[in-house]
């Protein structure tokens, strides 16, 4: 193996990677590469070998306590080589003191164990087809500037994190489609986002207080799309309403990831996560 340099991604390098995210079939956002950089700009790294990008991964800092681990690419021709472990501990050399987070591949739950990894449960990708326009939901809105620190608080309690900025940033985001639902008290019940893929569109995050604001959330968000368009949503195996929400909707499971964790797992409420976002498997 040849001197490995790892730096922080520049546009390029970015760009390329997403590129690598595609031919591995994760199908990122159009928009996903700016938004979640935007986050943690230094957090996007790349292997460099003989002057060539040849490895990717992105550790995402979401304060002092909390980070995640993803986006975790070497080039075909240069695996079996080190160089993924390389950049694997100069990633989580970053985050260190943190608790971390991943979604990785099955096949590499073994690997993330001895790492210090341990499994919390599997997401299950769900796709088919939108099916058509919802009638009509007066309590289901996009949400305006008023409604974001109560909603970045309601994200944060169902991610592990405050993450108000990216909150912001996502909710308005071109080929983003935002829905949230507030009680009469004023309290977040629900929100969730459609965005555009390069194949379809994904739903996610989709959190709800219940199964019915869920499906309400999902079959507006739905409704924004084509009949025939493919859909996605992530769903937690844990949350039986989340998986029902799927076969009630038509979408059959096509993949699906071990959410893992180093360190403390956060306190979330996996029973109102009825769809994940992550940009580390697009």
């Amino acid at each position: 193996m040849s001197e490995i340099a790892i730096r922080p991604m520049t546009d390029a390098d970015m760009a390329l990677a997403v590129e690598w995210a595609a031919c591995e079939g994760w199908n990122p956002g159009l928009s996903d590469a700016a938004l979640f950089r935007q986050t943690d700009p230094d957090g996007f790294l790349v292997a460099i070998e003989a002057g060539e990008p040849v490895a990717c991964i992105s550790v995402v800092a979401y304060g002092g306590q909390f980070g995640f681990l993803g986006f975790y690419i070497v080039r075909p021709d240069r695996r079996g080589h080190g160089i993924g472990w390389t950049l694997w501990q100069a990633g989580m050399a970053r985050l260190a003191g943190r608790t971390v987070g991943l979604d990785g591949v099955v096949d590499q739950q073994d690997n993330y164990r001895r790492a210090g990894f341990t499994l919390s449960h599997r997401n299950i990708r769900h796709a088919g087809l939108a099916g058509g326009a919802a009638r009509p939901d007066p309590g289901v809105r996009a949400p305006v500037s008023d409604d974001l620190d109560a909603l970045a608080a309601f994200d944060a309690a169902h991610f592990g994190a405050m993450r108000r900025d990216f909150v912001r940033r996502w909710i308005a985001a071109d080929g983003h489609r935002a829905l949230l639902l507030r009680e009469p008290d004023g309290t977040v019940s629900g929100y969730g986002v459609i965005r555009t893929c390069r194949d379809g569109f994904k739903v996610g995050p989709l959190f709800a207080m219940s199964p019915a604001i869920a499906a309400r959330l999902f079959g507006a968000l739905a409704a924004t799309c084509a009949p025939d368009a493919l859909i996605v949503l992530d769903t937690p195996e844990p949350n039986a309403g989340a998986l029902q929400l799927a076969i009630d909707r038509g979408l059959h499971p096509v993949f699906e990831t071990a959410r893992m964790w180093h360190g403390a797992a956060p306190d979330m409420p996996l029973g109102q996560v009825y769809g994940v976002t992550t940009f580390e498997l697009g």
